[in-house]
Parts: C-alpha cells; sequence; structure tokens
C-alpha cells in the first residue's frame, strides 16, 4: 500500500493516481498540464500512477483527437503516441515545476498556444521532464497525492528513462531562485488574443470529445475526484465568473465546460 501524506512538508517522494490514457500521456511528454480542482501541494518530481480502470477505445481514440490537434496548432503533425495504457501500474514520472491557475495559463503568451488550449481546469499543474518505467511496476494507488513506499521507490528510481516529447516544453519561472514563483496569482491574467487555429471546427470538435472523456468515469467511480474535504484542505481560489455563448471562442467555451463540470463534481484530467 502507498504512504499517505496530507502535508506539504513530509511529500518524500510523492505519487499521483491518475486514470489512462491521461496517465501514461502525461508520462510520455504529450500532456504537459495536468488539470486539478487544487492547486499542487509540491514542486519536484511527481511519480505517476495508473488507475486500474481499463480505457475504452472511444476515451482513448478522443484524447488522442485532442492532442493531435491542439499539437497541429503549433505545427506538430507526427505525434506517437504509447502502444498501450497499463493499468494498476507505475508508469514514471515527471517534474512539477509550479502550479498556475486556467486563466493564467490561457493567456500566458510564452508558452505555446497549444499548451495553453489544455487550460482546462482551475489549476493547471505544469510538467515537464517526464521519465518512463520501461516495465512499469505493478502497484495500488491512493486518492490524492501520497508517498510511494521506499522498496517501491528504490527499484523504481534505477530504471528511469528519460524521454524524448513531441515537443520540448521549459515553463521559465519568475524568480529563478525560488521554485514557488510560479503558483496562482504569480502570472498577470489579461484578455487573450484569439487566433484562428482556436476557432477551426476540428479543434472545437477534438475539445468537447475530451470534455466527454474526462467526465465518464464520474459516475461510476470517485477515485480521480476530489472530496469537498481535499478540496478545502489546498484553499482553491475561486475563478471569476464568464459569459458563455455558444458562438463564443473556444477558450470561453473551455471555461464554462469547467464550471459545469464543477457543479456536477466532476474532474477534467
Amino acid at each position: 500500500m502507498a504512504n499517505r501524506s496530507r502535508s506539504g512538508d513530509n511529500y518524500r517522494n510523492p505519487c499521483l493516481t491518475m486514470h489512462q490514457p491521461w496517465a501514461s500521456l502525461l508520462v510520455y511528454g504529450i500532456k504537459r498540464i495536468e488539470g486539478r480542482s487544487w492547486p499542487s501541494p509540491i514542486t519536484g518530481r511527481l511519480w505517476i500512477h495508473a488507475a486500474g480502470a481499463v480505457p475504452t477505445p472511444e476515451t482513448i481514440k478522443a484524447m488522442e483527437d485532442f492532442y493531435r490537434e491542439i499539437y497541429a496548432v503549433d505545427g506538430i503533425t507526427d505525434l506517437k503516441f504509447p502502444q498501450h495504457y497499463p493499468t494498476s501500474r507505475l508508469l514514471g514520472c515527471v517534474d512539477v515545476v509550479g502550479c498556475v491557475t486556467g486563466e493564467e495559463l490561457a493567456c500566458w503568451e510564452e508558452v505555446p498556444e497549444g499548451v495553453r488550449l489544455e487550460a482546462l481546469t482551475s489549476f493547471c499543474w505544469l510538467c515537464q521532464t517526464p521519465q518512463k518505467l520501461p516495465i512499469p511496476f505493478e502497484m495500488r494507488g491512493a486518492q490524492g497525492v501520497y508517498n510511494l513506499e521506499r522498496r517501491i521507490f528504490e527499484a523504481a528510481v534505477r530504471g528511469l528513462r528519460l524521454v524524448e516529447p513531441p515537443m520540448q516544453i521549459k515553463f521559465l519561472l519568475p524568480d529563478p531562485q525560488n521554485r514557488f514563483s510560479l503558483k496562482p496569482g504569480s502570472i498577470a491574467s489579461r484578455s487573450n488574443n484569439l487566433s484562428q487555429n482556436e476557432k477551426a471546427p476540428n479543434l472545437s470538435a477534438a475539445i468537447a470529445g475530451a470534455r466527454a472523456a474526462s467526465t465518464q468515469f464520474s459516475k461510476n467511480s470517485n477515485f480521480h475526484s476530489n472530496s469537498a474535504k481535499e478540496s478545502d484542505r489546498w484553499a482553491p481560489v475561486s475563478s471569476s465568473t464568464r459569459s458563455y455563448r455558444e458562438d463564443a471562442p473556444v477558450s470561453s467555451r473551455i471555461w464554462r465546460i469547467k464550471e459545469e463540470a464543477n457543479k456536477t463534481g466532476q474532474n477534467l484530467h
């Protein structure tokens, strides 16, 4: 069993359990943002564990289509997705370099446009330097961020292999001397000038598909959802109210998707 920890000072080898295909997409460096309704309690290495639910072919297709479209915005059209999406396995790790609000990420002009389109949630954990285990370790997970057992950590850390992501991303710290300088409220939010790419029908359809895929577990599983107690513990900042129309640009619809999900207790991955 994993050792649970709820205090940021007690995280030694923090791990997060995620559903597939999101877990593998993160470890393969395709997914750059881990979206949550609560801010990241850590920076540094975060181990990624795949939950036991087997993803459907429809879910995998929806998420792969989503990433094809947002990478195409930045001119990358040759994504290589994982051949398999193993479950109940420790897959590898990423470095969490900070956490900003979704609104901040959507307006952060210093990062590629495709990364900004991953701003689907209240809080965005900024992930880079993916590493994977050639042979994923079978193990059980837990809710929230928890500590790996020492014996699992010692075995896993020896097997890590660097991943070559489709696009190298470096989230620059506002204060290089402070590893917590990328935190909610650290980046100025402003009106985002939308490009024609964000209004493309294929992109809109991909975002809608990602939304449907991300919310499918809410009725039958609470594993990936955070309780009100968990959210309160990390004191998430309330998102400002935003208007919404069916003809609104994609970024506005993204926010509406999140607001609707929050009302029903759903989490987007």
